[in-house]
């Protein structure tokens, strides 16, 4: 009670009830911030989702295409087609055809400098990213559409990464059944479309998660095309510098890796000086980018890479053609194998002759001339040593008109009516007439053929008729002997092209190539024994110390008798000495040879011999225009005279085998349109087995 009455504590007082205040009334901008933000929350929900669904997806996509990878070794050479490599008669590689792969390399076996030239110039953050670099396929689409372009189109902003997914045709093999050729799978495999920049982006990222970055680097070294038929760093480096890619130079790998964007327009071979810019500006990377010092920057831009004296050369691209198509098709144009072949052709004669081509058209030839002119040098068995198929004799794969040109030949066939008549026992010294005479062929009337000089000399040697290329001493000779016998010579030297029925058939109206026509010389310096033009030596698979195929000789059955062969050659050096081919003498040599003109100068020929080598002229245009003032004793004379200084320099002289002939025979008398003497054509059938066509 005392308690409550003496401190009992006051009651506090009541608080009074809160009012509830009134809602504030919410503007139209408030409005706006409130349904943007629900938008965004929901686009936020649909973001997330949709990323994280992507990158499941990308997830499994890197996991399937990282799971479908081969080992590394299988994923080296993804070439369709072999390679043919062509070397001459001492080994030594002077050609290339197909895609050419050196061999397996790898970022510990190339040489350094390349490393870092493909990664300054090609992906400098290779080594830091994941496959894929966002940064710089955003430079590449801004710069596209900078330059007008659609944002794929151009610059492509690919890591090395995505580049070697291209090589790979995102691991799509090659199939013969589905593409045309192995060009139409590449073209193919380059086609830029967003679904396909989608799926090279995660197929690279699986290559990350497959394989090291060496690695990938190693199938980029391998795979990439670099220009003159070379697939790979390896191939590249002894195309185009004769080493192997350990051994090139901060100034050769800065070239090879220079080629990268653009391999055929600025391979070496083609432009050498747009190779060495392009070089020099890779240089300049590798130095900005600390992977080369300045001093060693300095000295590869004072001595840019150049060619090698083979790649440089470019020699005997013509021949090399020839033996591709003359081989055996599944080992050279559709090689699936790497085959090397070993061959006949002598660089030093390659170059004498192509020397001796240009010094005549830049000296000798009216400029602007479009006249055109081919060489082929060959051994007496018919080993074709050089061939010039043209003006221009570093291409290939151009027309080669020692070989592909079927041209009259002239006076040059004459040869081969003289042959006849030696082998049926006539002598150099034996008579015939240079009188105008007559013949009636049917359906053609009458023709009488003229000499050169619109003369007539009366009896004259078969020598002297020869040596000054008279054409009715020869018509004369040729009907007495008998055209099919003539026909048959010449067939059994190796001139097999259709050749006229007619008398004028002694005055070479019959077409020939220049080929046929020296392999048909080689056998007269041989001694009479038919010749077939051979390049190919040795063929055998790269890698394989066995050869799949050998050729040892071209010399094939006897033709006319060494005697008659001799005696003919003796006459062919009086031509050289005292007649048409006056212009192709080299003192203190035995030049034997033979000029030839067709009507109206479409054609000049000139081919001669020394004891060694054959060679074959052949000049005109390839419309079948008229040469002006050309005849086969003069440019084509002085066309085989510079190749043969050149062939001959610091040698000394070889006699020729001839047989300088003894007395004078019979002399042969004018025909009256008979087609030859039965009995001299029964007497040569015996000798050589039967007439033939």
């Amino acid at each position: 009670m005392a308690d409550k009455r003496y401190n009992a504590p006051k009651a506090a007082p009541k608080k009074p009830k809160r009012k509830k205040a009134a809602p504030k009334r919410r503007g139209p901008i408030a409005w706006i911030f409130a349904a943007l933000r629900a938008v965004l929350r929901m686009i936020w929900r649909f973001t997330w989702r949709l990323s994280l669904a992507m990158a499941i997806i990308i997830g499994i996509g890197v996991y399937y295409f990282a799971a479908q990878m081969p080992p590394i070794d299988q994923m080296i050479d993804g070439r369709a087609r072999g390679s043919v490599t062509l070397a001459d008669h001492n080994g030594t590689v002077f050609a290339w055809r197909g895609d050419q792969f050196g061999g397996m390399v790898t970022t510990d076996t190339v040489s350094q400098h390349i490393v870092n030239a493909v990664v300054a110039s090609e992906d400098k953050r290779f080594y830091r990213h994941f496959g894929i670099s966002p940064r710089g396929i955003a430079s590449a689409i801004r710069i596209n559409l900078r330059a007008g372009r659609g944002p794929l189109s151009g610059n492509g902003g690919s890591t090395i990464t995505q580049q070697v997914a291209k090589l790979l045709c995102l691991g799509v093999p090659f199939d013969p059944a589905k593409w045309e050729s192995e060009r139409a799978y590449e073209d193919d495999c380059r086609r830029t479309t967003l679904w396909r920049k989608v799926k090279e982006a995660v197929y690279a990222m699986g290559l990350e998660a497959a394989y090291t970055k060496d690695e990938i680097l190693t199938i980029y070294l391998n795979r990439a095309y670099l220009g003159g038929g070379s697939r790979g760093f390896e191939a590249a480096a002894q195309r185009y510098f004769g080493k192997p890619a350990a051994a090139v130079t901060p100034a050769e790998a800065a070239m090879l890796s220079g080629l990268l964007p653009a391999p055929s327009s600025f391979a070496p071979t083609r432009n050498l000086q747009a190779a060495q810019d392009r070089a020099d500006i890779v240089l300049r990377l590798m130095e900005a980018q600390g992977l080369l010092s300045s001093s060693a920057t300095a000295q590869a831009r004072a001595n840019p890479a150049s060619l090698s004296a083979a790649a440089e050369r470019r020699a005997g691209g013509y021949f090399a053609d020839w033996v591709m198509a003359s081989g055996p098709e599944f080992f050279t144009r559709d090689t699936t194998e790497d085959v090397r072949i070993r061959t006949t052709l002598d660089q030093g004669i390659q170059t004498a002759a192509e020397e001796a081509l240009t010094w005549i058209f830049e000296n000798k030839v009216r400029e602007g001339s479009k006249a055109e002119a081919a060489i082929v040098v060959m051994s007496a068995d018919g080993a074709v040593r050089a061939m010039v198929g043209g003006r221009d004799p570093t291409v290939s794969g151009a027309f080669n008109r020692v070989t592909q040109a079927h041209r009259q030949t002239g006076s040059s066939f004459k040869p081969f009516i003289y042959a006849a008549a030696l082998e049926l026992d006539f002598s150099p010294n034996d008579i015939v007439e240079d009188v105008e005479v007559c013949w009636n062929t049917p359906g053609s009337g009458e023709w009488c053929p003229q000499n050169y000089d619109r003369e007539f000399k009366g009896p004259v040697t078969l020598t002297q008729s020869l040596t000054e290329s008279r054409n009715v001493p020869a018509v004369i000779l040729s009907e007495d002997v008998g055209r099919e016998i003539v026909r048959t010579v010449a067939n059994g030297f190796g001139v097999q092209s259709d050749m006229a029925n007619g008398p004028a058939l002694a005055l070479g109206v019959s077409e020939s190539t220049l080929l046929e026509m020296t392999g048909a010389y080689a056998g007269i310096l041989n001694g009479g024994s038919a010749v077939s033009p051979y390049g190919l030596v040795e063929l055998r698979l790269l890698g394989d110390n066995t050869p799949l195929m050998t050729q040892p000789g071209g010399i094939g059955e006897r033709i006319i008798r060494t005697h008659a062969a001799r005696e003919l050659t003796w006459m062919m050096t009086q031509v050289v000495q005292h007649g048409t081919g006056r212009r192709a003498q080299i003192d203190g040599w035995d030049i034997a040879g033979k000029s030839g003109t067709t009507q109206a100068s479409r054609d000049a020929w000139f081919i001669g011999f020394t004891a060694d080598y054959v060679t074959g002229v052949w000049m005109g245009y390839d419309d079948n225009s008229p040469l002006s003032g050309v005849t086969g004793g003069g440019l084509p004379a002085d066309i085989w005279r510079e190749t043969m200084i050149r062939v001959l320099k610091d040698r000394s002289p070889v006699p020729l085998p001839m047989q300088i002939p003894q007395g004078a025979g019979a002399q042969i008398n004018t025909p009256s349109g008979a087609q030859g003497s039965d009995s001299i054509r029964s007497v040569l059938e015996g000798i050589l087995g039967g007439t033939g066509n």
